[in-house]
């Protein structure tokens, strides 16, 4: 059974930052790429970053030069670093695989920035 925990959010101040870490069982997460997604309130959940298996990455434009996702293939965890926090960034953060497993969806971890 596929199980991803997400954990690292907070309330921050714009300007601000925080690290998120997610981790996974249940999968050959060294082989998997994976992804971090955002549920902004009252729109749909997107994708933000994602790495391959081999570490190459992705972002979505939103938050091209600010996040940075890495993974630790040794300990099956997979982070998002978030610097220079925007009102914008609110959310509920999510890791999964990309594309995404549906069954796999946890409850996320809040990310609530205040301007």
């Amino acid at each position: 059974q596929v199980q991803l925990v997400e954990s690292g959010g907070g309330l921050v101040q714009a300007g601000g930052s925080l690290r998120l870490t997610c981790g996974a069982s249940g999968i050959s997460f060294r082989t998997s790429p994976m992804g971090w997604y955002r549920r902004a309130p009252g729109k749909q959940r997107e994708s933000v970053a994602r790495i391959s298996s081999g570490g190459v990455t992705y972002y979505s434009d939103s938050v091209k030069g600010r996040f940075t996702i890495s993974r630790d293939n040794a300990k099956n965890t997979v982070s998002l670093e978030m610097n220079s926090l925007k009102p914008e960034d609110t959310g509920i953060y999510y890791c999964n695989t990309y594309p995404p497993w549906n069954d796999a969806w946890s409850q996320g971890t809040q990310v609530t920035v205040s301007s």
